[in-house]
């Protein structure tokens, strides 16, 4: 959410963040209807405080004069419970725009309308020249079943078998390991939230339709997309100190999403499904712009380290005005290369909110006797099973049917070189 006071004084930087982040949100129309709540909330306190005046009086009156403040009385009775129900529709509707207000963009962002104006910042690696398709020969080896995936669970679905299996179970505990060396604190968190937690972050209402809900006996809930999720509302309603912060968590979760409408080359094999796992980083600090920046490149090289560390070819790009999400003010992806499609495909994303997600789940920083809310910021650590498809593709020896173990998850299959497939 953002700062209704920096709206009201300065709506100008709110209709550019809307204009440059392709977002439609009519910041006027949103002003007179803060306007008319707050002229709403007057007039329902000024009645209240005229109907507890009645009634203090109507205690000692007596005939005639007690008569005609029970009369006052009943028709101020009547104006309150009106202006009670104006008042609660007005801050319905108010509530319901708001969490649609974009968060404007650093002025550091390039300007672009999508994905085609990202920027790349740098690459690292030599691509790899190999016609490699993960899909084709997993699923002849038959280690990689989306048949069955479809047949038990729908389409997107998938079984991972045998070394597979292996090698996506030992990359995510390496990079458990990876980010406790780090200091950041392990948390394994449910899978199902309440809606407060998606509205929360951010997810909701826009994501609502990539998100699988559940009932539970009337009340509704939903499987997380991401572990970023549960640990920012883990927080909710809380007051941190500000000698605590950074708080540096590493969330480890199943993830689930729907990733409805896209075809093609994007939905081939293991790029895009509706389950997958993932290792994340969420930090909470001090609600400081440059310290902010400290931690969002402390998050990026983390993520460029470990993919280094897999010996996958990679590239960072800026991601353009157009292609933030609501509350992001400054994102960052790593793409890794992946030979099947002869190009890079994203694996991470760094994101920067400031105070958005900690204003919507009421999270506060006490410095001194100041109270304000603090910074988020979340990376991606590692997500499988889109990164098998970039090691896999870039590790696979055909000749011999076998992958080349980078040496951190050479620990986890008795220090061998290679895995046999």
């Amino acid at each position: 959410m953002i700062d209704i006071n920096d709206l009201r004084s300065n709506p100008k930087r709110y209709k550019e963040a809307a204009l440059k982040k392709n977002i439609e949100f009519d910041i006027e129309k949103f002003l007179e209807l803060d306007l008319e709540l707050r002229r709403a909330k007057q007039e329902y306190e000024n009645l209240r405080a005229a109907q507890n005046k009645i009634s203090r009086e109507i205690s000692s009156s007596s005939g005639k004069d007690k008569e005609l403040r029970l009369e006052e009385a009943k028709r101020l009775a009547h104006e309150v419970q009106e202006a009670s129900l104006k008042l609660k529709h007005l801050e319905d509707a108010w509530l319901n725009q708001i969490l649609l207000c974009p968060n404007p963009p650093l002025d550091s962002v390039p300007l672009g309308r999508n994905e085609d104006d990202n920027v790349e910042i740098r690459r690292w690696g030599d691509p790899s020249k190999l016609s490699l398709d993960h899909k084709e020969i997993l699923t002849k080896l038959g280690y990689l079943d989306l048949e069955a995936g479809s047949n038990v669970s729908g389409a997107k679905f998938y079984f991972l078998r045998g070394p597979l299996a292996l090698l996506h179970h030992a990359i995510l505990q390496y990079g458990i390991q990876f980010l406790t060396r780090k200091g950041f604190e392990l948390i394994e968190p449910p899978h199902i939230v309440s809606d407060f937690a998606m509205t929360g972050t951010g997810y909701f209402p826009l994501g609502k339709d990539q998100t699988y809900e559940l009932s539970d006996n009337g009340s509704r809930k939903y499987l997380i997309g991401t572990s970023e999720v549960p640990l920012c509302a883990m927080y909710a309603g809380k007051i941190l100190d500000e000698e605590n912060l950074p708080i540096k968590l590493a969330g480890y979760s199943a993830c689930y999403r729907k990733e409805a409408g896209s075809y093609g080359r994007e939905t081939a094999g293991l790029y895009r499904v509706h389950q997958f796992y993932k290792v994340e980083q969420v930090v909470i600090c001090n609600p400081d712009p440059c310290e902010s920046e400290r931690m969002h490149d402390y998050l990026l090289a983390n993520s460029e380290e470990f993919v280094r560390s897999l010996e996958i070819p990679y590239r960072v790009v800026q991601i353009c005005t157009g292609d933030l999400g609501l509350g992001q003010v400054l994102k960052h992806d790593i793409e890794c290369w992946m030979p099947s499609r002869n190009g890079y495909g994203e694996t991470h994303s760094c994101s920067s909110l400031y105070a958005f997600q900690a204003r919507r789940l009421n999270i506060k920083v006490r410095a001194g006797k100041k109270q304000t809310f603090p910074f988020t910021l979340n990376n991606t650590l590692v997500a499988s099973p889109r990164i098998l498809i970039a090691y896999f593709e870039n590790h696979y020896n055909p000749d011999q049917r076998k992958v080349f173990l980078v040496p951190p998850l050479r620990k986890y299959f008795e220090d061998q070189d290679y895995l046999s497939f």
